[in-house]
């Protein structure tokens, strides 16, 4: 071959090669999460942890920004939307007019944002974490295993989100205890574990033997005066293994892997992903009884995986019910 044919040879293939990596960089796509609380928050840390996975797998990108203050939330989407993100995942419950206003002035970029409203075309998808079927199996544990009939209920806000979970937690309990009595509380916070912690220990005062933990702090008061407490989203036995008998547990792997789908297929659009949060779709599960494996008795267990199959066969479904629950 010709030195000059060598030479333009060569000269192609560094070109291509140098225009192709880019190419191959770009393949991954650019995902941003936007967090108004910590990021080991329950409720963020699983959102986080399923953004993570999809790193491992080398699908995308991520960045995220926590600690974003709701007046500060609609510069950061826009920041997002502006610097070639394709994927904007959040959380707009007390932003949802300025959320949605962003989508619309991106319709190119794709909005995954945790909501308590409707889909907005074309391009504002909504999520939420609706586990109530295990948290209607974690009150069933948690009326079976009170001695006093009475159990406390530590929420950040009561707003849909919340509630739901609190009346499916109820409903189980009474499955179970037809006689419970629930305390109720909300500190107006999603993230202020000693605030929580003292409503816990008000109720712990007054006769609960029970928590539900639906903040972090509640399983510190359960733990420092020996009660049992259930968890909410995440699982904290390991932190707490004479203490939390079983929690709830959002997997928010199933909504984020048909969210990056439907965009690197060109067909994200506004819909309602909450059906991933469904033990259906794994999206949610009862936590394993670990430490308690064998203090839980034999007989309300048995109930517990009775009333699971039923609903993984169709034939019980959670009321789904958003109202404010009330101490009863």
């Amino acid at each position: 071959m010709p030195i000059h044919r060598r030479q333009t040879l060569t000269l192609a293939l560094a070109t291509l090669a140098c225009t192709s990596l880019p190419a191959l960089a770009q393949s991954k796509l650019k995902v941003a999460a936007i967090y108004t609380v910590p990021v080991e928050q329950q409720w963020v840390s699983r959102i986080d942890k399923a953004l993570k996975a999809a790193v491992a797998r080398g699908e995308i990108e991520y960045v995220f920004s926590e600690n974003v203050s709701n007046a500060d939330y609609e510069r950061v989407m826009r920041q997002y939307a502006e610097t070639g993100h394709a994927l904007v995942v959040g959380e707009s419950f007390a932003v949802e007019a300025a959320a949605r206003k962003v989508a619309k002035d991106y319709p190119k970029v794709s909005f995954l944002m945790g909501s308590s409203g409707k889909p907005q075309a074309p391009n504002f998808a909504v999520f939420d974490n609706y586990i109530q079927e295990p948290a209607y199996l974690s009150g069933m544990i948690a009326g079976g295993m009170s001695k006093s009939g009475k159990i406390g209920m530590v929420g950040g806000f009561p707003i849909p989100e919340v509630n739901r979970l609190m009346n499916a937690f109820m409903a189980g309990a009474r499955e179970t205890n037809p006689k419970i009595q629930f305390t109720v509380s909300f500190i107006n916070s999603w993230f202020d574990p000693p605030k929580a912690k003292e409503a816990a220990f008000a109720m712990i005062d007054k006769g609960a033997d029970v928590m539900y933990a639906e903040r972090f702090g509640v399983s510190d008061a359960a733990k420092e005066r020996k009660v049992l407490a259930i968890g909410n989203v995440i699982n904290t036995q390991a932190q707490y293994p004479d203490t939390v008998v079983a929690s709830a547990l959002w997997n928010m792997e199933p909504t984020i892997d048909a969210a990056l789908k439907a965009v690197k297929a060109g067909q994200f659009k506004a819909e309602d992903y909450g059906k991933y949060s469904s033990m259906k779709f794994k999206g949610s599960e009862l936590a394993p009884l670990g430490s308690f494996e064998k203090k839980v008795p034999a007989a309300l267990v048995a109930k517990v995986r009775a009333r699971e199959k039923d609903i993984a066969d169709g034939k019980f479904s959670v009321k789904v019910d958003d109202g404010q629950p009330s101490a009863k």
